[in-house]
């Protein structure tokens, strides 16, 4: 099941997409399919069908617009070694003891389409091409060999990150803020994680990663190649803590997944700009594209 959420004439709504259509199962404001939304994943309530729409026809937004939480993770080797590397450090030793991440602002999703910045962030703004599952059960202490069955499903992400921000306020060696908090795009649909079943090799994902940047391609990876698994990313953040149906986490940038790991192994010194067309394809998580859009 590919599961969407859309603005549909005055309203918002959520449903599952079947061939050029939605079939709708909810439609209310924004807050109450969100809410809709979270009891869906979490098995509380029922699929009632109350219309089918035209996918010409509706805006598709966020597939979860506001998740319970947000983390971010740091799975691929490469992207870790290449941005160190281009800092001048030397690889981390402890990157091979536990898989870190971090909080970011789970108010600032957006789905498909326009992403608002604002002056400073067009300072070296970049992209980073990343997978993020959504959780679709309550779990403690979740050990990596069943965290899959936390898994509610996975959806295409891009982290925008204002590198200049970024760079300035981790000297303080605290984590990244106000570089990460504005945006972060995810969609077009959340595909439920039994549709990935026939892809998964050794508890990890076989599929095509690609982002292109006004149609010239400039990514290429594979889900397979992460580090840490999202079964063992799942194992460390529910240490100690619940995750919640609704909780968004990312896998962290793919290899070549970003202009900062790319322009540092090259001569390139290359950054989105007001205007510019990134698009990711992830396989069978489908394609997500988005437009930057600077506030004056």
């Amino acid at each position: 099941m590919k599961l969407v959420c859309y603005k549909y004439q005055d309203k918002h709504g959520c449903g599952y997409v079947e061939d050029d259509k939605v079939i709708s199962l909810f439609m209310g404001s924004l807050q109450s399919v969100n809410s809709f939304l979270i009891n869906l994943i979490g098995n509380k309530i029922e699929k009632n069908i109350i219309a089918e729409l035209s996918l010409d026809d509706i805006t598709l937004i966020a597939p979860i617009p506001i998740p319970n939480s947000f983390r971010d993770a740091y799975a691929f080797r490469q992207h870790v070694e290449a941005g160190r590397k281009n800092r001048g450090l030397k690889m981390i030793p402890e990157y091979d003891e536990f898989p870190v991440f971090y909080f970011s602002n789970h108010n600032s999703i957006t789905g498909p389409g326009i992403v608002n910045v604002h002056k400073d962030h067009l300072n070296q703004l970049d992209f980073e091409l990343e997978i993020a599952i959504v959780i679709g059960k309550e779990g403690i202490n979740i050990k990596s060999s069943n965290a899959h069955d936390y898994i509610f499903g996975y959806t295409i992400m891009n982290d925008w990150s204002a590198r200049a921000l970024q760079m300035k306020e981790m000297k303080l060696n605290l984590g990244p803020a106000k570089g990460k908090d504005f945006a972060t795009s995810i969609g077009p649909h959340i595909t439920t994680s039994e549709e990935l079943e026939k892809f998964m090799i050794n508890n990890k994902y076989n599929i095509p990663l690609s982002a292109t940047v006004n149609g010239i391609e400039v990514s290429s990876d594979n889900l397979q190649n992460m580090t840490w698994s999202f079964a063992e990313i799942i194992e460390r953040a529910s240490y100690g803590t619940s995750l919640y149906p609704g909780d968004l986490i990312g896998s962290g940038t793919c290899g070549t997944g970003c202009f900062l790991e790319l322009n540092g192994t090259s001569n390139n010194n290359q950054w989105l700009q007001d205007g510019d067309i990134v698009e990711i394809d992830a396989g069978i998580l489908g394609k997500l594209l988005n437009q930057i859009k600077l506030i004056k």
